[in-house]
């Protein structure tokens, strides 16, 4: 999901250097969700990894 985020960034750079600026505002919207979704699964992730680590101690 990180690699997706990171490729609508691009376009999204690579759209507004060429001046199409709603193609460049959708992307960046598009790489904004994405990058939110996959902090929010990397964090619940490493909570529970956390917990399962305290439970095997």
């Amino acid at each position: 999901m990180l690699k997706w985020a990171i490729i609508f960034f691009v376009i999204s750079l690579i759209s507004g250097f060429f001046g199409f600026s709603g193609v460049s505002a959708a992307t960046a919207t598009i790489a904004r969700v994405l990058f939110a979704i996959f902090l929010i699964i990397f964090l619940v992730f490493l909570v529970l990894a956390v917990m399962a680590g305290n439970a095997v101690v």
